[in-house]
């Protein structure tokens, strides 16, 4: 398949956000952010197919209208790896990405980091992201999703915990830890089992739906980039990520004229 291989990416985006309604038509920069999202990834030079997965009209209607490609899909599904996998069910494409639709910094080198490190390797079924972290406070949040790797590149774990844990901090070990970043790429055929597969134990206690591929004998290829996440959960995240967007484009600018 290799570079042959036809990808797709699907933004998965619902209207009924629980922290912020409404979430991916909220104004970013003058822009809806689902309209952020998908002019990023049209960016990402191994994507030939952008497609936004909603099941609200209105999300439907502004995709339209900025001139992206929207598809309509379940209102039952309890996840954006379902509504992925029900596009992927009546499409051709070989392999899907699936961007986070609140991500509105997402970058199109990661996406294509991504689409190299599942295209290039045939026996690679799925494949997600990392970043190192280099704040320690980062180590120790929840809220930030950690992933360890074996000799592969291949998930071990993922966890809301620190992991690894540094038994002996007197020897000054020095430990790498990774951020996990919620960007997938699946093989069609994988991602068509994911409906099938029980939800286990460790999903459920860290409620992090990645370990349902690894508690179901799946290996997850995990690709290093230098690219850092930001989402946007709640309304405060709003502006923080417009300030990012005027010094990006400022970077830009002043890149140009040099």
């Amino acid at each position: 398949m290799g570079d042959n291989a036809v990808i797709w990416a699907v933004i998965p985006a619902r209207y009924a956000a629980t922290r912020l309604p409404g979430k991916p038509l909220v104004p970013i920069a003058g822009k809806p952010m689902i309209q952020q999202v998908w002019e990023r990834v049209r960016q990402a030079s191994r994507v030939g197919r952008v497609l936004v997965a909603t099941d609200d009209e209105r999300i439907r209607s502004a995709v339209a209208g900025f001139g992206g490609e929207a598809v309509m899909t379940r209102a039952d599904h309890r996840s954006g790896t379902e509504r992925v996998t029900e596009v992927a069910a009546s499409s051709a494409a070989d392999i899907f990405i699936n961007v986070q639709g609140d991500e509105p910094l997402v970058s199109p080198q990661a996406i294509d980091a991504l689409a190299e490190a599942i295209s290039s390797d045939e026996a690679v079924q799925l494949a997600t992201l990392a970043v190192p972290l280099k704040r320690p406070g980062d180590i120790m949040d929840p809220h930030i999703c950690k992933v360890v790797r074996d000799f592969d590149e291949n998930a071990l774990y993922f966890s809301r915990a620190p992991i690894p844990w540094v038994r002996d901090s007197a020897d000054k070990i020095r430990a790498q830890h990774l951020k996990h970043l919620g960007l997938y790429a699946y093989r069609r055929e994988t991602l068509l089992e994911f409906e099938t597969l029980p939800p286990g134990e460790l999903e459920r206690i860290e409620q992090l739906e990645q370990l349902r591929w690894l508690e179901n004998g799946f290996k997850m290829r995990v690709a290093l980039t230098e690219y850092d996440s930001v989402s946007v959960d709640v309304p405060e995240d709003v502006a923080r990520v417009e300030k990012l967007i005027r010094e990006q484009a400022a970077d830009l600018n002043l890149d140009k004229s040099n």
